[in-house]
C-alpha cells in the first residue's frame, strides 16, 4: 500500500522487504531467546497473569519487563514501556494510515460513498480519514483490549497462469508456493485458536472481541458477490499489469541516483544533497 506513495517504489519497496527478515529474525526470534533464556515458564508472575490473578496489563505483563524486575533493573522496566508508548502510537499510524487509503480506493472504485473520495488541495482524503479516526475512540471502552488485522495478497497462481516469470519483478518470493500454504496454515491456525481463552470458561465478551473479524469478513465479502451478482475471478483472468505502465512512466521522469536512508533523513531537516536541485524534489 506505501508502494503508491514512495518515490521509488521498484528500489524502496524492495529494500523494505529483504530487511523484514533481518528484523523478524533479530527482534523476535533473538528476542524471544533471550527472554527465554532469563524468564521461566513457570515464573509467578507470568504464572499469576495466566491464571487471571494478577492485575498486570499491557507493558507490565510484558517478560521483558518481569525479566527486569527479576534482575532488579529499576530504570529499564520504565524505558521498556515508554518504548511500548511509541510502539504502540506508530502501530497506531500505521493502521489508520492503511485504513484511510483502504477506504479511499473503496471509494474510488465505487465500492464505498463517493463523498469519501474527495481530498484535499495536498491528496490527502479527508473524509475517509475522518471516518477512519471515528473508529479508535471506542478503545476507550475497552481499554485493555488488543487487536490486529493481516492482509495477505498470494498472486504465484495467477503469475503460473499467465506465464509471467515472476523473476521479471522487482521482488519475488523464494519458495512459491509452499510458502505461502505454509503461511495460509499457520494463519488459520492463530486465527482460529489465539481466542481460546474465550472457551473455557465460555465468554461471550471475550468471544468476540477474539473473533469479530473471523465471523464479519466472510459476511461482507460473500453478502456484496449476493447482492451484486459479482464472480470470483480465476488465475488467468486477474490483472497483473493494472497501473504498471504509469508507474514505469513515473520512475522515468525521476533522477536515476534515489537518495539512501541517511540522505532522506539529512533532506527532512533541511540538508540537500549534492548536486539536487529544487526542482528534482
Amino acid at each position: 500500500m506505501t508502494a503508491g506513495e514512495a518515490a521509488y517504489p521498484r528500489t524502496f519497496i524492495k529494500t523494505a522487504y529483504k530487511t523484514i527478515y533481518y528484523r523478524f529474525g533479530l527482534f523476535f526470534i533473538l528476542g524471544s531467546l533471550c527472554v527465554g533464556i532469563v524468564v521461566s515458564f513457570n515464573d509467578p508472575t507470568i504464572q499469576a497473569i495466566l491464571a487471571g490473578e494478577s492485575s498486570k496489563k499491557g507493558g507490565g505483563s510484558s517478560h521483558y519487563v518481569i525479566a527486569m524486575k527479576n534482575l532488579e533493573i529499576a530504570v529499564l522496566p520504565d524505558i521498556v514501556n515508554a518504548l511500548l508508548i511509541t510502539s504502540v502510537f506508530s502501530a497506531g499510524n500505521t493502521l489508520t494510515y492503511c485504513a484511510t487509503r483502504s477506504l479511499y480506493e473503496l471509494a474510488l472504485e465505487g465500492r464505498a460513498p463517493k463523498i469519501l473520495s474527495k481530498t484535499t488541495a495536498k491528496g490527502v482524503p479527508i473524509y475517509a480519514f475522518i471516518v477512519v479516526l471515528a473508529f479508535p475512540f471506542l478503545s476507550f471502552l475497552q481499554l485493555s483490549n488488543n487487536s490486529s488485522e493481516v492482509l495477505n495478497w498470494l498472486f504465484y497462481r495467477a503469475c503460473k497462469a499467465q506465464g509471467i516469470d515472476r523473476r521479471s519483478f522487482p521482488y519475488f518470493g523464494y519458495l512459491q508456493p509452499y510458502c505461502a500454504y505454509i503461511g495460509v496454515a499457520a494463519m488459520i491456525f492463530v486465527l482460529l485458536f489465539y481466542g481460546y481463552t474465550a472457551f473455557d470458561p465460555w465468554s461471550v465478551e471475550k468471544f468476540f472481541q477474539n473473533y469479530t473479524m473471523q465471523l464479519v469478513a466472510p459476511i461482507l465479502y460473500l453478502g456484496w458477490k449476493f447482492v451484486h451478482g459479482t464472480k470470483a475471478i480465476s488465475p488467468s483472468e486477474l490483472d497483473l499489469v493494472w497501473e504498471r505502465p504509469l508507474i514505469d512512466a513515473y520512475e522515468a521522469s525521476l533522477p536515476d541516483n534515489p537518495p539512501t536512508f541517511w540522505q532522506e533523513m539529512h533532506e527532512m531537516i533541511g540538508i540537500k544533497r549534492k548536486g539536487t536541485k529544487d526542482s528534482d524534489a
